[in-house]
């Protein structure tokens, strides 16, 4: 009598159906363009997005950096934050905001990716990987707003300026300290601190004549380096 074939094992066949699903990467799927998303280059000081614009994808910096703005119905305008590669923009549109309350604008070129709302969803639902991903960088990001707002309760512009330049500098952030910050003007930072520009420039030569930062006169916008002796103005009192 010929022998039956064998069956083959419930393991074999769950093998067979993984090695059948193609490997998500997250790092391929927030830099390459594909369904429901995109990919666009931005030269400095281009207007990504506006404030107001329908809140209908979330964005990725893949290199390059960001600033985000918000402008009053007075015109005052401040600096919410300043991003860069691998952080993302534009998140509120998941919690159902219609538009989006602040402008995006590339600060130095940039490279960004857009993601259509439909498609974060689902690739957060279904990817562990992308979604861990992206809620470790938004808890990073509540914990930096709640430093913000205490600073501006509680600090001096001069302290807060001292704390912007050490965040863009990367200090503390598990990386060599990213010594050169190019091109971000003193209007800027004025606007991200809150103060004058008058005063930006007043703390800004006194923190370089005592040697916490460098940069050439004239030459503030060319890039400038922060050393972290800078700590001094926050630590001390």
């Amino acid at each position: 009598m010929p022998k039956r074939p064998k069956r083959s094992s419930r393991k074999t066949q769950d093998a067979a159906s993984k090695a059948a699903v193609p490997h998500f990467d997250a790092n391929v799927f927030l830099t390459s363009a594909g369904a429901g998303r995109s990919t666009k280059n931005y030269r400095a000081r281009k207007t990504i997005l506006r404030q107001g614009d329908a809140a209908n994808a979330v964005f990725y910096v893949r290199a390059g950096g960001v600033r985000l703005t918000a402008i009053s119905r007075q015109g005052k305008q401040a600096v919410v934050a300043l991003l860069k590669a691998g952080d993302f923009f534009g998140e509120a549109a998941l919690t159902g905001q219609r538009f989006y309350l602040t402008s995006a604008v590339a600060s130095s070129d940039c490279a960004i990716a857009r993601i259509e709302l439909d498609t974060m969803i689902g690739v957060l639902r279904d990817e562990p990987k992308l979604a861990e991903m992206f809620l470790a960088f938004l808890l990073v990001r509540n914990v930096k707003i709640e430093s913000d707002l205490i600073d501006q309760l509680f600090n001096s512009s001069e302290k807060r300026l001292a704390r912007v330049l050490l965040h863009l500098a990367n200090f503390g952030q598990g990386d060599k300290l990213q010594a050169v910050i190019p091109r971000i003007s003193q209007d800027v930072l004025a606007a991200t601190v809150g103060t004058t520009r008058p005063r930006i420039n007043l703390f800004m030569n006194k923190f370089r004549k005592l040697g916490f930062i460098e940069y050439d006169s004239g030459k503030f916008d060319g890039g400038l380096h922060v050393h972290s002796s800078l700590l001094n103005v926050i630590i001390n009192d």
